[in-house]
């Protein structure tokens, strides 16, 4: 039996994000990008842009466009945040029964009015949200909503990995949801490839750049979103102190997540039989153990997230360390698991949990 191959366009596949997602592609037995958009690039060889990769020397980027995106079984939108929301709908119009994938932000949060405080624009909705390892207090898991979805929101890298870092805690009550501390040490791609003065090497290179600190960052909501759906509880009962900093490496992210203990006489063992019970059959979750250190090194080209934690039972506090590929895992990784869903096929089709060392 021949099984059904599809197609795919991706929109923005000059950035980091859709490149990674071209990558993925090439590796994919049953999912092949046949339309590449660009909007300053169209025109020029794709192969130009990544020479990394065994492309058809001939294909070139073409227009952003609904009538070059539609016609495909997946539409991948690797946008700026603000621009999937228009085009997206007109390729709903006049396709509506594409799978269409936002890897930007646009419909990722649930609430409104979270959107407007943190992005400053009218909200465009709500998709799926493409996170098959997301638990659910009902007991449900969020892959089973991404079975056969029509609309998918693709999570930001860094609510990926503070999420996978809180998540099996606080649905088991295990920590106190309004001491929540995260500090990040982020890749550069994570940035964009748009050239701009704080990306150039000179700037970058000799040292670490906090940003969006005090509450501003616009992952913030949804990662309380995600905690908040994996407990139980309110939004308004979580509180996060979030600060992303910018260190001189490609890619990666590395989360040193903190969080005070519910009851500070709680064993550490707890806290690794919840980490067990959460992802102990998750293929694409490592789990490296208490007093465990992880290494962005370790998950770099992986679609992989590795967890580590250690209990300081003088102070009664978890410190959980994640790391991940902010391009993998944190983002075209999590979108080809989502995908592989929606179209029927197995979870990890196309994709490696293994990383590249050294």
């Amino acid at each position: 039996m021949i099984e059904k191959a599809f197609t795919a366009a991706v929109a923005g596949a000059s950035g980091y994000a859709g490149g990674e997602i071209v990558r993925l592609l090439q590796q994919h037995p049953r999912l092949n990008a046949v339309i590449l958009t660009a909007h300053s690039n169209a025109g020029e060889k794709v192969a130009g842009h990544f020479p990394h990769l065994d492309l058809d020397p001939e294909m070139t980027f073409v227009d952003t466009t609904v009538e070059n995106l539609i016609g495909h079984d997946v539409v991948i939108l690797g946008l700026p945040h603000g621009q999937s929301g228009p085009i997206a709908s007109q390729v709903r119009e006049q396709s509506p029964d594409t799978l269409v994938v936002d890897l930007g932000a646009d419909f990722r949060l649930v609430d409104p009015a979270a959107w407007e405080e943190f992005y400053g624009s009218p909200h465009a909705g709500t998709w799926t949200y493409g996170m098959p390892e997301l638990l659910r207090a009902t007991g449900t898991a969020q892959r089973q909503q991404l079975a056969h979805a029509r609309e998918i929101a693709v999570p930001g890298c860094n609510a990926s990995a503070v999420t996978f870092a809180l998540m099996p805690l606080v649905a088991r009550g295990l920590i106190d949801p309004i001491t929540l501390g995260a500090v990040l040490a982020v890749g550069y791609s994570g940035a964009g490839r748009s050239p701009k003065p704080h990306l150039l090497l000179s700037e970058a290179a000799a040292g670490a750049v906090p940003y969006s600190a005090g509450g501003q960052h616009r992952h913030i909501p949804e990662i309380i979103q995600n905690l908040a759906a994996a407990s139980g509880q309110e939004a308004d009962g979580f509180r996060l102190t979030f600060t992303p900093v910018l260190v001189p490496m490609s890619r990666g992210i590395q989360a040193v997540v903190t969080a005070k203990l519910a009851d500070s006489q709680t064993p550490s063992a707890a806290i690794t039989r919840a980490f067990h019970d959460a992802y102990a059959d998750e293929p694409f979750i490592r789990l490296l153990g208490e007093g465990a250190f992880p290494n962005t090194a370790s998950a770099a080209g992986a679609n992989s997230v590795l967890l580590g934690w250690d209990v300081d039972e003088k102070s009664g506090t978890v410190t959980v360390m994640a790391a991940l590929d902010n391009l993998v895992k944190g983002t075209a990784g999590a979108a080809i698991q989502s995908i592989n869903l929606a179209l029927g096929l197995p979870e990890g089709t196309g994709l490696s949990g293994d990383g590249l060392r050294p």
